[in-house]
């Protein structure tokens, strides 16, 4: 297919960045006939990652898989901010990490950090376990996922938790709606549940002067932010306008010890 018409075809589709789906479809194809069914499988609604197989984030290629969270772009923001200060040496742990692309990105920015990630959903694990190093890679259901000796040692926390509301799942684009899993999106009645238990937790597995970062909504931040503060975090409140992103990072004192955790 000509590359104008493949844009024309997208365009008449609903696709609103035709030019950029066009690129990255005749890039994926390896001949016409796989440039038609992939067109074909985007023109019928499934999200580009998915038919392409992978998604670019924060200048790495991440690989995806059905039902499993698709980074977004406004997820830099919190790579920027949980990456400032990092050094080789230090540990980082993506919690709710869908397909690792936090964790993963992070690494490459800061080559020698020690990563792990853990989410409860088994796909999300299996689609992680390609994207970073796949011993540190955990199932299970938030801190339950992780090893013991992580306790107290871990310099940056990073969080996606899902954070929409249940009664707005509904709204939400049916690319997401339609081909991620629902404990990747639902975030109880206020989209805050999942949030509440990180925060609980984080003050256990994070060093002094350990930092908690979780993405949310510019109107959740509040919220989010107050969860910390109760905690005992020291809040502040990142926005990257650019990429529409909002990241709460709560600090945890250096002078806390471990029985106050």
């Amino acid at each position: 297919m000509p590359y104008d018409a493949l844009v024309a075809t997208l365009r008449a589709a609903g696709s609103v960045f035709a030019e950029d789906e066009a690129r990255v479809l005749t890039e994926a194809a390896t001949d016409r006939a796989e440039l038609a069914a992939l067109t074909a499988r985007r023109v019928a609604g499934e999200p580009l990652e998915l038919v392409v197989g992978y998604a670019d984030f924060c200048g790495i290629r991440v690989a995806v898989a059905p039902g499993v969270f698709v980074p977004r772009q406004r997820s830099s923001a919190l790579v920027r901010a949980a990456a400032a200060g990092l050094s080789a040496g230090d540990v980082a742990v993506d919690l709710c990490c869908g397909t690792g692309a936090l964790g993963a990105a992070l690494l490459a920015v800061v080559p020698g950090l020690e990563v792990y990630a853990a989410d409860v959903d088994p796909d999300a694990v299996s689609c992680a376990r390609r994207n970073l190093p796949p011993g540190r890679v955990f199932e299970g259901d938030l801190y339950a996922a992780l090893p013991d000796d992580l306790r107290g040692r871990v310099t940056v926390l990073v969080v996606n938790a899902p954070y929409v509301p249940t009664g707005e799942i509904a709204l939400m684009p049916p690319e997401a709606r339609d081909h991620e899993h629902r404990v990747a999106l639902d975030g109880g009645s206020d989209g805050l549940d999942v949030q509440r238990g990180v925060i609980a937790g984080a003050g256990g597995w994070l060093m002094p002067g350990g930092r908690l970062l979780i993405e949310t909504s510019l109107a959740q931040a509040p919220l989010t932010a107050a969860l910390m503060t109760v905690a005992g975090l020291a809040v502040d409140v990142v926005r990257d306008d650019d990429v529409d992103g909002t990241v709460v990072v709560g600090l945890l004192s250096r002078s806390v010890s471990s029985a106050d955790r």
